[in-house]
């Protein structure tokens, strides 16, 4: 796959609960070429570059998920900002919270489906995945319905 079908396909099955950027995989491709993790293709159209995992890649995928994930790194712009809300009108804490209201709605409906989706295709791990991030939506739902106005 190249570049922008891996960030896609990521994006299908992660990006529900895992955050990553398409800088962030055009530039570890090539490192994981160095380390010999992928195997460059034969360059497509427009100069797309494909890559294909390799047995030592698998090894070392394997051995990444045998190590401790460590601690989650919570990061919440929205948190951020209600944490300055002293600093804020009444208008834009409002605007902030319909945002993200929205957002939070939408994105826990898309993870909802795929979550049934996954169910139906007989992936129980990847449905655990997806129910994470509707409990995450869910509680940020909750928050924002009660974070201060004022």
């Amino acid at each position: 796959m190249t570049g922008g079908q891996l960030m896609a396909a990521a994006e299908r099955r992660l990006g529900p609960y895992w955050s990553m950027t398409r800088s962030q995989v055009y530039r570890e491709l090539p490192v994981l070429a160095e380390m010999g993790y992928v195997r460059l293709g034969k360059p497509g159209p427009r100069s797309s570059q494909p890559y294909a995992i390799t047995a030592s890649g698998k090894r070392a995928f394997s051995r990444w998920l045998a190590e401790s994930p460590g601690r989650d790194a919570l990061r919440n712009p929205v948190a951020l900002r209600v944490a300055f809300g002293q600093q804020h009108t009444g208008d834009q804490l409002q605007g902030l919270y319909t945002t993200a209201n929205q957002y939070h709605s939408e994105a826990m409906t898309m993870a909802k489906e795929q979550a049934k989706e996954a169910k139906k295709n007989g992936d129980p791990f990847g449905a655990a995945a997806l129910e994470f991030a509707v409990a995450y939506h869910k509680a940020a739902l909750t928050w924002l319905k009660a974070a201060p106005t004022s």
